[in-house]
């Protein structure tokens, strides 16, 4: 349920129209507009009669919500949220490009890479430090040894990181690190990794499960806004379908129903939604024109001898090209990549 209030309201009133949905069990989620206040009350609102609130002093209108994303929805938050990390900016008229390594492998090879993304543009490097491998056998990340290479990577060239966090046990040391934190597109629905993540205050950037519906998405971010953690980035990275050509099936349509469903910024990881290179940069342009918030794009100086996902890194030259061809695409449709 959403309780708007007048433009006048006082913060008496608020409070009294709070302490009344506290009564009844309820959270309750405050947005202090431009020029009203917003109350969204979370939990099990069968019992409630909206009239009651209707006539309270200060209130304007009240809603039901009828989706059950409540806090990720439009209707509880109409105006796009805005995330900002150093100089990277998700959501509003900006275009925000994360790029990196898939693992990090040394300490040379990340500021080699480091060095080129953020020369071509973009604002927030990523690498991986503890890596979910559909083999047991295949490389699993450095440990705290590549989050500390990534954390000297980032101060060195003044750009913001993130980096994939998988269980609940690893949050305090990659909290430790990083500046945004990223959940895979494995743990999408791991609920209890998503509970301990609405606990934290710093980013969190949330991967589209491969199987996933849109729906779902949206339900795993509720689960970390719940908590108290609005700062959710979203992320579409390829879903499986019966195509067998690329590895996922990147969906672009995804992008605007999610920009009309939630206020939420979300971006898009062509690497991982092709994952093969010559496939990235078509995507990467498409993703931009349907509206995407940024740019999840790996990048490799020796992409044949990368230890993790080297078919769909793209090499530094590639990549700084690329970031040429989305800037005039953001600029075509009123947006900008700085």
């Amino acid at each position: 349920m959403v309780i708007v209030m007048r433009e006048n309201a006082t913060d008496e009133q608020i409070e009294k129209v709070s302490a009344r949905l506290y009564e009844f069990g309820l959270d309750v989620h405050k947005v202090v507009g431009v020029q009203r206040t917003i109350l969204g009350a979370i939990g099990d609102v069968s019992t409630v009669d909206r009239r009651e609130f209707e006539i309270m002093d200060g209130v304007f209108e009240v809603h039901r919500i009828s989706e059950p994303y409540k806090l990720a929805g439009r209707t509880f938050h109409a105006d796009d949220t805005i995330i900002k990390v150093g100089d990277a900016i998700f959501g509003g008229d900006q275009v925000t490009v994360i790029a990196g390594p898939c693992s990090v492998e040394s300490e040379e090879q990340l500021f080699a890479i480091a060095k080129a993304v953020k020369d071509a543009g973009a604002k927030v490097l990523r690498g991986g430090a503890y890596k979910p491998r559909t083999s047991p056998y295949a490389f699993q990340g450095l440990g705290e040894e590549g989050l500390k290479i990534m954390q000297t990577a980032g101060k060195e060239f003044n750009i913001p990181t993130v980096t994939e966090v998988m269980r609940e046990k690893h949050l305090d040391i990659v909290m430790e690190y990083a500046d945004i934190l990223q959940v895979g597109a494995r743990n999408m629905q791991n609920f209890p990794l998503l509970t301990e993540l609405g606990k934290i205050r710093k980013p969190v950037l949330l991967k589209r499960g491969m199987s996933a519906r849109i729906e779902e998405l949206l339900m795993a971010a509720e689960y970390i806004m719940a908590g108290g953690n609005y700062q959710v980035i979203l992320c579409e990275r390829g879903i499986r379908t019966f195509e067998v050509y690329t590895r996922n099936t990147l969906d672009i349509s995804a992008i605007p129903v999610v920009k009309k469903l939630s206020h939420l910024p979300i971006i898009a990881d062509p690497s991982h939604g092709t994952g093969l290179r010559d496939k990235v940069a078509p995507m990467a342009r498409a993703a931009v024109a349907a509206g995407a918030d940024g740019l999840a794009i790996e990048v490799h100086h020796d992409p044949d001898h990368a230890l993790s996902d080297g078919p769909q890194s793209l090499y530094p030259q590639q990549f700084a090209r690329l970031m040429e061809e989305v800037r005039m695409i953001a600029w075509a449709i009123g947006r900008k990549i700085d």
